[in-house]
């Protein structure tokens, strides 16, 4: 098949891409290096460096490549800079996935497959792990763009005819996660402390998430070019790691010494979040297959 993965030169559809590829297929990848890198991309993509928010370079893309299924992770992904400057998280988060879907039924996709959150779409639920019938009540405009994306291929899948896969993402860790972005505490963690400096949590250290490997997520993005229509999907383990679990457990790792520091609890951030990931066994036959602190230990070898 031939797959255009947005925001390929980034850490997680960077996976996907080289997934892709081992498999077999053609892939394309979009991406404006705002946060990705040139050196995570495969040799085998066909790269074009593109805003999706430039509806005319998407069209011409979409037109050359003729793609069956377009993967969608680029995005701003950030919830404390939503919170400072919503503007540009709605204009590459609704504005730029509303592009790529017109770009997408003009041409005639089969398919288009989304990377949502649930870390950041459900807000604080009553009932952890969240499954995906709870209450979409995001915290901040980071969560709210990409509820808008998802009702965006909903409407968009119906007018054109195409299907849909919407995924529920965890807080993802891997290879090619960058220590020095915003989101990614495993990474940016790993690199502090590997600097011999203390790094900082925010809250008491029981804020807690749900942290699945990279390979885990690229894997449920390679069943869903076969499986699944018109779903959306969490993927996750559904247990708690708190964010003291994730110092204990880089600093074993390292044999870091030095003592976290605590700051404030920054406003938007969900204080605590799990999801399920029954549907997407019963669906896909899917479920994490990388245990936490195995996942850890290949992290911090390739910082």
């Amino acid at each position: 098949m031939k797959i255009i993965i947005t925001g390929g030169a980034g850490f997680i559809a960077s996976h996907v891409a080289d997934t892709y590829i081992g498999l077999g297929h053609k892939v394309a990848v979009i991406d404006n290096l705002a946060t990705g890198f040139r050196k995570n991309l495969n040799p085998k993509v066909r790269f074009y460096k593109a805003d999706i928010r430039d509806i005319k370079k998407i069209r011409a893309i979409f037109k050359k490549e003729k793609p069956d299924i377009v993967n969608h992770h680029a995005a701003i992904a950030e919830v404390v800079k939503s919170l400072r400057d919503p503007m540009p998280t709605f204009a590459v988060n609704v504005t730029g996935t509303i592009n790529l879907l017109l770009a997408g039924g003009e041409f005639g996709i089969k398919k288009f497959i989304f990377s949502s959150t649930g870390g950041a779409i459900y807000g604080e639920p009553n009932k952890i792990p969240a499954d995906e019938n709870t209450p979409e009540i995001p915290l901040s405009p980071y969560g709210l763009s990409k509820l808008l994306g998802e009702e965006c291929i909903k409407f968009y899948s119906r007018v054109y005819g195409f299907d849909y896969l919407i995924f529920r993402y965890p807080n993802v860790f891997g290879p090619r996660q960058n220590p020095k972005g915003e989101a990614g505490v495993i990474a940016i963690f790993g690199g502090i402390m590997k600097s011999g400096k203390r790094p900082t949590i925010f809250g008491d250290g029981t804020k807690a998430r749900d942290y699945t490997f990279v390979s885990d997520i690229a894997n449920a993005n390679a069943i869903v070019l076969k499986k699944g229509k018109n779903e959306t999907i969490n993927l996750g383990w559904g247990k708690k790691i708190k964010d003291q679990q994730i110092f204990d457990a880089i600093a074993r790792n390292l044999n870091f010494k030095e003592k976290v520091i605590y700051a404030p609890f920054r406003k938007g951030e969900v204080y605590q979040i799990a999801i399920t990931n029954a549907k997407a066994k019963k669906i896909l036959g899917w479920k994490p297959k990388v245990k936490f602190e195995d996942g850890v230990r290949i992290t911090l070898k390739t910082l």
